[in-house]
């Protein structure tokens, strides 16, 4: 997968497939509203497993139900496909 650094419009064609993401900051955004706190460490977990497994790992925070995303590969300095991947 490349760290080659997206252009805007690449950007905005992946954004086009990928619902409930905005692109905010430089990086990819998107924050989920889990059952409860235990839900969003649930999915947060399975998240770390895939992002480990990959070696490419989220900005992300979590208050009670709410998880909060930002992907962007930093050694690029920006997006790249595998922010889009994960």
């Amino acid at each position: 997968m490349s760290r080659q650094k997206l252009s805007e419009a690449e950007i905005s064609a992946a954004l086009s497939k990928l619902p409930g993401w905005s692109y905010e900051n430089g990086k990819l955004h998107r924050q989920f509203t889990c059952r409860d706190f235990v839900h969003a460490f649930s999915f947060m977990a399975g998240v770390a497993l895939a992002a480990e497994a990959m070696n490419h790992h989220p900005d992300w925070s979590n208050s009670w139900n709410q998880v909060t995303v930002d992907l962007v590969t930093h050694s690029s300095g920006g997006v790249t496909a595998r922010d889009v991947e994960l």
